[in-house]
């Protein structure tokens, strides 16, 4: 049995709102194809994504606006398939195609 799919590429939406919007090219909704494994040979979870957006996605130099310790920094909602992140695992959870996967922003400045 072949392993082809799990090799495969994973085909997401990612959509930024709430002004994160503005570090990734002011684009609110993305459609991805990413890596169905991760550098380390395991499937791709969020922190994996995370990176992906950092070093891929991204054009804006201010990530520590993004994140913070590589990971998504306090103040920025997660939402995997309309769920908190916090009930999936955070950024453990492990991308399956079709995901869609919306950062929200609640910083206000003042």
């Amino acid at each position: 049995m072949s392993d082809a799919k799990d090799e495969g590429m994973i085909k997401i939406t990612v959509e930024f709102s709430g002004g994160l919007e503005m570090l990734f090219s002011n684009e609110r909704k993305l459609s991805l194809t990413i890596p169905a494994k991760d550098e380390d040979g395991t499937r791709s979870n969020i922190a994996f994504l995370v990176r992906h957006l950092c070093d891929t996605v991204m054009k804006d130099p201010r990530k520590e606006l993004f994140v913070l310790d590589d990971t998504v920094r306090p103040g920025i909602l997660v939402l995997i398939n309309d769920a908190d992140w916090e009930l999936e695992g955070e950024d453990k959870y492990e991308i399956e195609d079709g995901d869609n996967i919306l950062f929200v922003s609640t910083l206000h400045g003042g």
